[in-house]
């Protein structure tokens, strides 16, 4: 990382003394190395060294330390976080300014930073970053850009120069075939809601202090309660430019601020309209809301005879598949479970295949996703067919026909068949085959009561008519299957008997 020179005067020679120092705002050593804890990973002459400690100075000087969140992302700057003492968070490619937007609505009171380099921000991230800045998120952009991709080996950028060379235009970039490099400082500045935005160079000491107040400007900004704020950052990359440092920067100055133009683009102040807001909430007031809210509907007193259940749903679009485990989901959460829904359909709104993942659980769920569920719960063939083999040993099966296909066995399950479509034609909507199964997943694994299932339903059904059928489909879907359970006691104990 580069140091700055300090130079301090000895008040009784005419000799002078340079002090290399670095930042407050550095951690003392870099632990991404064992053994280089002394140095960063960027090569000799690279800008984001430079980038960085003018970052680190202008939070110093402005003591904004402990406030400060900086974003990094996927390029060279990928390891920020090793480097800057400030809260860090990494994102993937080009979601920077989206993960910028979500921790400063969260956090109002900190500072947030988005750094980001132009394949980052210019390529993948372009969507992210333009709706970022037309919604005037108060956050501060630093965009470094050098005009190539530079840690996957120099492919073509959005911004790489008309006539510039890299491995994915090897004869030069050509607008008739890779179009113009874009200028994101000249886009963004199209929009109304921006407060800052400027251009500036690592090219020579001189532009190295614009850079630095439009750094610590776009900071102050910030701090003081304004809107979006973007610095761009030309910058030198010598390993990917093949040029020695000296080159490179020169290469900046000659080559890319012609193209470039260095410019305050945008520096006012922009009154955002502001009407019919709710009223803002901190996270700990909306967290305690959503606790009290499900203290208030949770079923006190009841027990689980399980630690972890998960349970798949799989059917065809317009069986309820979705709504039946959001139905489990949310009557987890009343009897004070941990849970998770994981949908999965495909482009077609009705008679496509769908499947979803529920998990209810007494511990913390680690991941959504069921390779091995405890229950499936198969509405038609196909989806008995698709997922009956992942089912867990021991598992249990509730499948919506009356009987199993012929040519399909599943030994190492217990399998439960219920008409369910049926049941709901007689009741007198079709509609409700999902709550039929709902109820006979109630009474067949006890994993959560049918009174719970009627508080979830009324919260969410306010057709009278349609919540009176959902009330017998329940009651229906149990009591076939007690029906069914009570016919094989008894065969059972008729087999004993003979």
């Amino acid at each position: 990382m580069a140091e700055q020179d300090v130079i301090l005067e000895e008040p009784k020679t005419d000799k002078y003394e340079v002090v290399h120092s670095k930042s407050h705002l550095f951690y003392p050593e870099y632990e991404r190395k064992s053994d280089l804890k002394h140095q960063t990973h960027y090569c000799p002459g690279c800008g984001h060294g430079v980038a960085h400690k003018l970052i680190a100075e202008a939070l110093q000087e402005l003591k904004l330390q402990d406030q400060t969140i900086l974003v990094s992302p996927v390029g060279c700057s990928v390891f920020a976080y090793y480097y800057f003492d400030v809260g860090n968070v990494q994102v993937a490619h080009g979601r920077a300014p989206a993960a910028a937007t979500g921790l400063k609505r969260a956090c109002p009171d900190k500072i947030v930073i988005a750094y980001q380099g132009d394949g980052d921000l210019a390529a993948i991230g372009t969507a992210e970053i333009v709706h970022a800045a037309n919604r005037g998120e108060k956050i501060s952009v630093f965009f470094v850009n050098n005009a190539i991709y530079g840690m996957t080996g120099g492919q073509m950028a959005p911004t790489t120069l008309v006539g510039q060379r890299s491995t994915t235009s090897p004869w030069g970039r050509r607008p008739v075939n890779e179009g113009f490099p874009l200028h994101m400082a000249e886009m963004l500045s199209s929009l109304e809601a921006p407060v800052y935005i400027e251009r500036v160079a690592l090219s020579d000491n001189k532009n190295i202090m614009k850079a630095r107040r439009a750094v610590r400007k776009a900071l102050e900004l910030q701090r003081d309660g304004a809107g979006f704020t973007f610095v761009e950052i030309l910058s030198p990359c010598p390993t990917i430019w093949g040029k020695d440092p000296i080159e490179a920067r020169k290469w900046v100055g000659e080559k890319m601020i012609p193209s470039f133009p260095l410019n305050v683009f945008r520096d006012k102040k922009i009154e955002i309209p502001n009407n019919n807001v709710p009223p803002h909430k901190t996270v700990e007031e909306i967290v305690e809301g959503e606790r009290k809210v499900a203290r208030e509907g949770m079923v006190h007193g009841r027990s689980h005879h399980f630690q972890h259940l998960g349970i798949k749903i799989a059917g065809f679009g317009g069986q309820g598949v979705l709504l039946l485990g959001q139905l489990l989901a949310e009557m987890g959460m009343r009897e004070g479970l941990e849970v998770s829904w994981l949908p999965s359909y495909g482009p077609e709104m009705r008679s496509g295949s769908a499947h979803c993942h529920v998990c209810l659980s007494k511990d913390r769920i680690g991941s959504p996703v069921l390779s091995r569920p405890d229950v499936l719960i198969a509405m038609n063939e196909i989806s008995l067919r698709k997922f009956a083999s992942q089912i867990a040993p021991g598992g249990t099966i509730i499948y919506g026909r009356e009987r199993l296909p012929d040519d399909l066995s599943i030994p190492n399950a217990q399998v439960v068949c219920i008409p369910a479509s049926e049941i709901a034609d007689k009741l007198g909507s079709a509609k409700v085959a999902n709550v039929v199964m709902m109820g006979a997943l109630l009474e067949e694994t006890e994993c959560l009561s049918s009174e719970t299932a009627m508080k979830v339903l009324e919260a969410k059904v306010k057709n009278l008519a349609l919540l009176e059928l959902d009330r017998k489909a329940l009651d229906a879907g149990r009591v076939y299957i007690d029906h069914t359970v009570a016919i094989g006691a008894v065969t059972q104990a008729d087999g004993f008997a003979q």
